[in-house]
């Protein structure tokens, strides 16, 4: 069984999901439960947004 590899946080209702990467892709789950469209990085070091809807990513 996959570990969470790495967590984002849903923008709209905080919600922490795994990446991608991980067996269950939870975050991307939550998008197509919710359509809330923006997730974060909450790795430390990691400055970066990315939207679901239009697969774009954004540092800050």
């Amino acid at each position: 069984m996959a570990l969470c590899q790495h967590l984002r946080v849903c923008q709209a209702c905080s919600y922490v999901g795994c990446c991608d990467s991980s067996r269950n892709k939870h975050a991307t789950r939550h998008f197509q439960a919710t359509t809330h469209p923006v997730v974060i990085s909450a790795e430390p070091g990691e400055q970066w947004a990315w939207c679901c809807v239009d697969s774009q990513m954004a540092e800050y």
